[in-house]
């Protein structure tokens, strides 16, 4: 079954951000606990701002960089 396109907003749901990742629910929330990807909470919601989405993308750019500028 082919799952609807997420829309351009400021504010994502977790199911709509482990779309745009690629992930797994308990790997977003793993992320969460750790730090590494930021939410706020609207009313009984847990929101993923889209700048939080960019910014935990480009840390795994840079940490990917790290590793490979590592291994050469």
């Amino acid at each position: 079954m082919d799952t609807p396109p997420v829309p351009e907003r400021q504010l994502y749901r977790i199911t709509e951000a482990m779309r745009l990742l690629s992930m797994s629910r308990s790997v977003i929330y793993e992320q969460l606990r750790a730090g590494r990807l930021r939410s706020v909470k609207q009313g009984r919601a847990r929101l993923i701002p889209a700048q939080t989405i960019s910014d935990y993308v480009q840390l795994l750019i840079d940490e990917s960089e790290g590793i490979n500028d590592q291994a050469a």
